[in-house]
């Protein structure tokens, strides 16, 4: 009986040690598959780069050395599009909802991201009489570099030539890529800017660089003395 008796007691002794051993096992491998879950999880959440918000500031264009490298491959097939019915907004790029902000319009209706790149090369510029770089640039170097890059379109350097030069519109019937001019002291046309829409405009300003501006502005809209639409060479109108 003491013999059935040590052996039925041996037998549970193995039993329970190996029901122990396989408990620990599967413990390590749970703990282990949870490691390795928790590692996948956190590789799932991705950040866009380069991408700061600073409220009430919106970040410079990086620049480029290269003139050939300026804004990326570009074309001119947003020119003078309308809103597309299947406008899908996310696609967009990122300078369309950056620009819907500082012009204070909705995305769609931002389709010439041609010119969006190359206004954006330039954004932030400082200002500086005579300038023609992006170290810093003076309003009428900075127009014919945008009609010149954005319209292909050959403008005369200064703010007079240029108002010389275009055929003159009414507000009412300004467009993307038409020039804005204005009498800020000394010469009849001292300042020029490309207008955007929603009566922005975007030039280079003494007080602040490259930057984007509306034409009912207190200090602008007193200075106005006109608008136009530039003129390719003997070509005609753009």
């Amino acid at each position: 009986m003491n013999t059935i008796k040590n052996l039925f007691t041996a037998a549970l002794v193995l039993l329970a040690f190996s029901s122990c051993k396989s408990f620990n096992s599967l413990a390590v491998k749970d703990n282990s598959t949870a490691k390795s879950s928790s590692k996948k999880r956190s590789g799932d959440v991705k950040f866009l780069k380069n991408i700061k918000v600073t409220p009430g500031n919106t970040a410079a264009a990086t620049k480029h050395s290269s003139s050939s490298k300026k804004y990326g491959a570009l074309n001119t097939e947003g020119k003078g599009l309308k809103t597309p019915a299947g406008f899908n907004i996310e696609h967009a790029d990122w300078l369309q909802f950056k620009y819907a902000i500082l012009t204070d319009v909705t995305v769609e209706k931002l389709l010439n991201v041609p010119l969006l790149k190359v206004i954006d090369y330039w954004y932030g510029t400082k200002y500086c009489i005579g300038g023609s770089t992006t170290n810093c640039v003076d309003c009428s170097a900075f127009t014919q570099s945008v009609l010149r890059d954005a319209f292909q379109t050959d403008i005369p350097r200064t703010a007079q030539d240029q108002f010389n030069n275009v055929n003159k519109i009414d507000v009412s019937e300004l467009r993307e890529g038409d020039l804005v001019f204005f009498n800020t002291g000394g010469r009849a046309i001292s300042h020029v800017g490309v207008y955007l829409l929603n009566n922005k405009f975007v030039h280079a300003a003494t007080s602040g660089g490259v930057m984007v501006s509306d034409l009912n502005e207190t200090y602008w809209k007193s200075r106005f003395r006109g608008a136009g639409r530039a003129i390719a060479g003997t070509a005609g109108i753009r």
